[in-house]
Parts: C-alpha cells; structure tokens; sequence
C-alpha cells in the first residue's frame, strides 16, 4: 500500500506561485504516473497534470498550461506542482495520486480511474 502525502497548500493573491509536494511512502517504480488533480466545490474531480515516472513525460491539462509545471525528484519520491500566476479559478482541493496505467499519453495520464492511490488533499485558495 502505498501512501501518499501532500503538502504546500494555502491563500494566496491572484498572480502569485505556490508549489505544492507529494511524497510517496515508497520508492516509486519507474513505470509508474504521478498526477494532480482537483476539485472545486460544486464541480467534479478534474486533472490538472501528471508525470511518468520513468523519463520525467509531462502532460497538462489546457486550463493550466504555460502556468503550472509538474516535475519529480526520483530520489525523494516525490513530485511537486509549480503553480505561477494562479487565478481564482484555481481555487480548489489539489489531489496527489500515483498508478501503473497499461497506457501512455493523453486519454490515460488524465483520466482519475487509471490511479490506484490517492493523497488526502490540500486546499488551494486564490483571492481576486
């Protein structure tokens, strides 16, 4: 069973950074997916971004694109959401998961069901 941790949540102003962590309990395996996603109140569970393990491939969602980079240090087994520029719209629970998709590419990486493990969520709030 692997756990996973987020941190780095919090308020922050329209246009400011933030980066959020996720730490894995174990070591990562190479042909995992590491993800983000998010949830607004009201709103559905959406995929913001997520990264192979093995290789360092990243995929975006459109919403954040040329904003948000995703990236991971193997070593800590652990991946990190850079977010410049946030908007309210951002505004959300950020959720880390991690699997092993028989996949690769858009219609795998962004797609909730293809992750086994979930973290427990951390709060983004962007004020206007």
């Amino acid at each position: 069973q692997v756990q996973l941790v987020e941190s780095g949540g919090g308020l922050v102003q329209a246009g400011d950074s933030l980066r959020l962590s996720c730490q894995a309990s174990q070591r990562t395996l190479s042909r995992w997916a590491m993800g983000w996603f998010r949830q607004a109140p009201g709103k559905e569970r959406e995929f913001v971004a997520a990264i192979r393990w093995s290789g360092g491939l990243t995929f975006y969602a459109d919403s954040v694109k040329g904003r948000f980079i995703i990236s991971r240090d193997i070593a800590k087994n652990t991946v990190y959401l850079q977010m410049d520029s946030v908007k309210p719209d951002d505004t959300a629970v950020y959720y880390c998961a991690a699997g092993s998709p028989d996949c690769l590419g858009y219609g795998c990486y962004d797609v909730s069901q293809r992750y086994d493990y979930w973290g427990q969520g951390t709060q983004v709030t962007v004020s206007s």
